[in-house]
């Protein structure tokens, strides 16, 4: 007696490397369900939006005024997390989100790399030229802020992006993690020029934050976080 074939699950592969989707539920439950998640993943973009619209003023304008290159960098991050959203805000504008999605897993990506180029630049110019910045009070409570808000709008995005099988909106919700982790270390770098006149560590944070936006935007590029 042959054995049965092997069914597809939800662990299988696609050929572009993302996870095949679960099974589909029940036609009019998964429709109905599907709707809600659409909306939500909606209402997060537009507060995504709105918070790094503000989050990129205050650290670009105090970033500017205190010659701070890893400040200019965050503030750049959260204009690349603006993109990004505006990517998924696109992606879900359309009446098939899923035909849009590896444009708009590209378009982060690319925003990915732009910002790490340019933050590696200025981070090496600001090192060899021993261009000390001047602490930023402003800076230091933004990060601190942001620490706070990021993670949770973060998981509120990834648990919707993987229950509607967005892998679009899962990486959006990476760019939102990653402001949590740029937010700390940037913190970390304020505070050691603001306390001990550690002028390297700022130059040092920007490099950090240009290897992971590196990291993110090939992980983007490839289509992986849905897996």
């Amino acid at each position: 007696m042959k054995p049965e074939p092997a069914t597809a699950t939800n662990t299988d592969t696609c050929a572009d490397g993302c996870c095949a989707p679960a099974p589909t539920p029940a036609p009019a439950v998964a429709s109905g369900r599907r709707a809600v998640l659409v909306r939500r993943v909606r209402l997060l973009v537009t507060a995504t939006i709105t918070y790094n619209v503000v989050e990129a003023v205050i650290a670009l304008t105090a970033g500017t005024a205190a010659s701070s290159g890893a400040l200019i960098g965050f503030g750049l991050d959260s204009v690349i997390e603006v993109a990004s959203a505006f990517a998924v805000a696109w992606q879900f504008s359309g009446r098939d989100p899923e035909a849009r999605e590896r444009r708009a897993l590209k378009m982060i990506a690319i925003s990915f790399f732009a910002l790490a180029i340019y933050v590696t630049v200025e981070a090496v110019r600001a090192f060899f030229a021993a261009a000390a910045p001047e602490s930023s009070r402003v800076g230091i409570v933004l990060a601190a802020v942001s620490l706070v808000v990021m993670p949770a709008l973060s998981a509120a995005q990834r648990r919707t992006g993987r229950e509607l099988g967005s892998a679009s909106a899962v990486a959006d919700s990476r760019q939102t993690l990653l402001c949590t982790y740029l937010s700390g270390v940037l913190l970390a770098g304020l505070l050691l020029n603001a306390l001990f006149g550690w002028w390297w560590a700022d130059p040092v944070v920007a490099l950090a934050i240009a290897c992971v936006a590196v990291k993110e935007g090939r992980t983007a590029w490839r289509g992986e976080h849905c897996c």
